[in-house]
């Protein structure tokens, strides 16, 4: 089961993404059976948020979402144009913002960041149950 859109790269597409999001994992749990606790929905939501947020604020045109629901948990996909990778800022008690990529990770049962022949693809693995019970950490899993 999958999902993808396409978007132009302006602010507007942040709350889209979310909303394809949000339907895309409903329908898993309400068409196909599978389940799917509010909190890994609102996990998704949130790192869906961070990542398109990122790609509207630090890559020029348009941007890719796929997510993708394997196993016991979603793939979330984001490409954008810019070839340069994400890295978490340094620790600073004095910092204000910059924390998008922080909660990507504490969220994530795995993250990968690559580039491609035109710009990067970062892929995010969520669980879509509170207790997995399963191997969900690697991006090469079916």
């Amino acid at each position: 089961m999958s999902a993808s859109a396409s978007y132009d790269g302006d602010a507007s597409c942040i709350g889209a993404a979310r909303h394809l999001a949000t339907g895309f994992l409903a329908e898993v749990q309400a068409v196909h059976g599978r389940p799917v606790s509010e909190r890994a929905i609102g996990m998704a939501q949130l790192v869906v948020s961070e990542l398109v947020t990122n790609a509207v604020k630090y890559a020029p045109g348009p941007l890719m979402l796929d997510l993708e629901v394997s196993g016991g948990a979603v793939r979330v996909s984001v490409w954008d144009s810019d070839p340069v990778l994400p890295d978490v800022a340094a620790t600073d008690p004095q910092r204000v913002g910059r924390h998008g990529l922080e909660i990507v990770l504490a969220l994530s049962q795995a993250y990968e960041a690559r580039r491609e022949p035109v710009g990067k693809r970062v892929t995010v693995v969520i669980a879509l149950t509170d207790d997995p019970g399963g191997d969900v950490a690697s991006l090469t899993t079916p």
